[in-house]
């Protein structure tokens, strides 16, 4: 081949990839999503205990363009931001409740919750990070998160927001309607993303707030995106489990996409895929934002925000495979990797914050 042929096709290629960066471009702005976007994953969360006011106070002001956060019902029906299913290991319930520490979330009233300590755990886990003023952080309802986002004139972030194991919360779809229409957030376009694993709840979304952008994530597994024949883990011989996600696959090519048909067709705008992380760690999982996997996405008209991306290596990797959006526990890393301005580092901004 000549060399003039070989340049016109790395400039095809180099061509292609433009066009397509414009298309998800313009689906997001059409969504009235950033692009790409930085999801604050439980607020800034490795610099402060995740779903607290901390964590969202610090990743507002970094310029997150979104606090992600996890939904569930109190026992009296207030819609409060916990991640877990039960409260064991971002609180101090098995001192508070020994005879509860692992009911659910919704067996405690909000009283019972608001007397919980939900920050001291970071200060023992992460003794670099600590803060005195960590200990004794609050769960928050949504109105605290929305009190929160609103809270900076100078930078106001939307909501990315996760129905949380939603069959133990009939009814949870719509009211979390109820809740941001009260308050007027789904007055502006993009101003609150709703996700979710479970297709039945992204059904019942929909059908409650059909102009809201959506995104289904996936999972390899049950009920999941089905993955290829073989070993489990504790077959594989694998030191951990990270190191046996990263080699699993999804059945077939067929498998993921009939997964993208499904999230189109409930009415989702993207998908939330997870991804393998370089250094491995708790939060690397199967790679399902693979650049093939991207292209089908977006040939499909969907976005691709990915799940949970901290360092560097893993912006380039993913935003190179074609990602539209990253959730981060550092959104201040992520805007920096994007050259976006960030006012201060994280622990000024915590002082200036009170913590």
């Amino acid at each position: 081949m000549r060399l003039k042929d070989i340049c016109l096709g790395l400039a095809l290629v180099g061509l292609t990839f433009q066009i397509q960066a414009s298309d998800t471009a313009a689906l997001a702005k059409a969504q009235g999503i950033p692009y790409p976007a930085v999801i604050a994953h439980r607020g800034a969360s490795h610099d402060a205990p995740e779903s607290t006011a901390a964590a969202y106070q610090l990743a507002r002001d970094l310029g997150a363009d979104y606090l992600e956060l996890d939904l569930q019902r109190s026992r009296d029906g207030v819609l409060v931001v916990v991640h877990d299913d039960d409260l064991g290991r971002t609180s101090d319930v098995a001192e508070r409740f020994p005879e509860r520490k692992a009911s659910p979330v919704s067996a405690f009233t909000l009283a019972e919750l608001k007397t919980l300590d939900a920050g001291s755990w970071f200060n023992r886990a992460y003794p670099d990070r600590a803060r005195p003023t960590f200990a004794g952080l609050k769960i928050l309802t949504l109105d605290e998160v929305m009190d929160i986002a609103e809270a900076n004139p100078a930078r106001t972030p939307g909501l990315y927001i996760e129905t949380k194991v939603p069959n133990q919360f009939p009814g949870i779809e719509q009211d979390l309607q109820k809740a941001l229409e009260k308050r007027g957030w789904l007055d502006q376009p993009g101003r609150v993303v709703l996700q979710t694993f479970d297709r039945n709840s992204l059904a019942l979304l929909h059908k409650a707030m059909p102009q809201t952008p959506k995104v289904l994530l996936l999972w390899l597994g049950e009920d999941h995106v089905e993955a290829a024949p073989g070993q489990a883990f504790a077959e594989s011989g694998l030191p951990d489990k990270a190191a046996w996600y990263a080699r699993q696959q999804p059945k077939d090519r067929g498998e993921f996409e009939r997964w993208l048909d499904i999230a189109k067709h409930t009415g989702a705008v993207g998908i939330g895929p997870s991804t393998a992380l370089a250094a491995g760690g708790e939060q690397s999982y199967a790679d399902l934002a693979q650049p093939w996997m991207n292209r089908m996405a977006h040939e499909k008209g969907l976005l691709v925000h990915v799940y949970t991306v901290d360092e560097p290596v893993d912006f380039k990797r993913v935003s190179e495979a074609g990602v539209d959006g990253i959730f981060t526990n550092r959104p201040g890393a992520l805007l920096k990797y994007h050259g976006r301005p960030v006012a201060q580092d994280e622990a000024l901004l915590l002082g200036a914050g009170g913590w």
